[in-house]
């Protein structure tokens, strides 16, 4: 019989999760058979919690990973899974003993042939349709970010991106996308071009100083 199917987080859990992930010590999660895109079994490290509002889905880094992922309670476990069972080793064959002179004897191996073992069909997940939403969000200053919802999972939190990706990156997009993106970066540049000349403005007024100096 096949193992049972791992336990998923109680709300005790997560109570005891958030609690030891505030004292510093963030506690091992293990996958379910309901996550999608891991293997179930690995483990991760849960390192932040999303709010209620977007479906208290725990943010967690698996091992061997740098990525952070949004998963569901049910796709997580606090019960570490049992190690697989090693396979039993093959027997040895019996020895061969030479035949008496003028006899012929085949020579005959201990037990029957070992079936050969059929490579298990890899595991195939079938990703259901999700809707994606990209947000580029910029500022005053002209700084640039983005953050990518799969579904309901935060899969990208509002990481830096230069400006000059962004202005390719319109020129693909509908034009009056295109163009809202233009005006901010035009505005942009014309700040940076401002700030180069007081910027050289104060290096010619310092070296004038310095050269007085003597």
């Amino acid at each position: 019989m096949g193992a049972p199917p791992a336990r998923a987080l109680s709300a005790e859990d997560i109570e005891g999760l958030r609690a030891a992930l505030a004292g510093g010590k963030p506690t091992p999660v293990w996958f379910t058979e309901a996550a999608v895109g891991v293997e179930p079994g690995a483990s991760a490290k849960v390192v932040a919690f999303d709010e209620p509002a977007e479906g208290d889905y725990v943010q967690v880094r698996p091992t061997g990973s740098r990525d952070v992922l949004s998963f569901s309670p049910a796709e997580l476990t606090a019960v570490k899974p049992a190690p697989k069972p090693k396979p039993a080793p093959r027997p040895a064959a019996a020895p061969q003993f030479a035949p008496p002179s003028g006899e012929v004897v085949v020579g005959i191996e201990g037990g029957a042939e070992p079936q050969k073992r059929q490579p298990s069909p890899s595991r195939s997940r079938k990703q259901q349709p999700v809707e994606i939403t990209v947000t580029l969000h910029s500022t005053p200053e002209g700084e640039w970010t983005v953050d990518v919802l799969v579904g309901k999972k935060r899969t990208v939190r509002w990481v830096p991106v230069p400006a000059g990706e962004v202005g390719r990156l319109a020129k693909h997009l509908p034009s009056e996308v295109g163009e809202a993106i233009g005006v901010a970066l035009e505005a942009a540049k014309e700040r940076q071009e401002l700030r180069v000349t007081q910027l050289k403005a104060e290096l010619e007024a310092a070296q004038r100083a310095l050269r007085d100096l003597g």
